[in-house]
């Protein structure tokens, strides 16, 4: 079975509102600042555009409000007329939300799991609030899968009653150019994921490098 092109979905989505004349409401969830950095580049011209970060999964408070602080930044300073709205810090959620999930390796079911409860609120929030579309920037990552996330946000897409534009931004050189633009902007950028146990991982395995180059 041929893998689905979620980038060739989203796109011919938006070409399809273009040549009606429509800019529709989109509010894309926002993983950090780095990331939006190209997918809203790729959006901003087709769509009405608020960018929506909620990931309570970072840790620890200060690492979140750092990021969330460059999010804020970055729009304020390099996109005038795109709306921000940053969540406050509900690590908790995240916490009830991947119970059960504590020892996955990351990349597995503890992840999907986060994507879900972000795309949850992300999805509930674009219905309350009258967008016609959301999206997330997560695909924008070599590191997560696409058809998994793209699958959770059709799902609660679905749920909440608002339609989620397909991605794949990392198709088309998407991660290099979220990377030059993040350095051009000189955002902050992380080196983790976001949550304590992709802390832990990390400072594992440095410490197994260390170990190995005698260190």
């Amino acid at each position: 079975m041929n893998a689905v092109n979620y980038d060739a979905l989203g796109a011919k989505i938006t070409k399809a509102f273009a040549e009606a004349g429509l800019r529709p409401r989109l509010l894309l969830h926002s993983c950090c600042a780095p990331c939006s950095t190209h997918c809203i580049e790729a959006l901003r011209n087709s769509y009405e555009l608020t960018v929506f970060y909620y990931n309570p999964n970072i840790f620890p408070e200060a690492e979140y409000e750092k990021r969330a602080s460059e999010q804020r930044r970055y729009i304020a300073e390099n996109m005038p007329g795109i709306g921000c709205e940053i969540a406050d810090y509900r690590h908790s959620e995240f916490s009830e939300a991947v119970r059960g999930y504590e020892n996955e390796r990351e990349g597995g079911a503890r992840c999907a799991e986060c994507f879900r409860l972000r795309l949850h609120a992300a999805a509930e929030y674009a219905a309350r609030h009258g967008f016609e579309l959301y999206c997330t920037t997560l695909t924008v990552s070599p590191y997560k899968n696409a058809a998994v996330i793209n699958a959770i946000g059709e799902e609660e897409g679905k749920r909440a009653g608002v339609k989620f534009l397909p991605s794949d931004f990392k198709k088309k050189d998407g991660y290099r150019d979220s990377v030059a633009r993040s350095v051009a902007a000189g955002l902050y950028r992380q080196n983790y994921c976001g949550c304590e146990y992709s802390l832990a991982e990390r400072a594992s395995a440095e410490k197994g490098k260390r170990a190995s180059e005698g260190v």
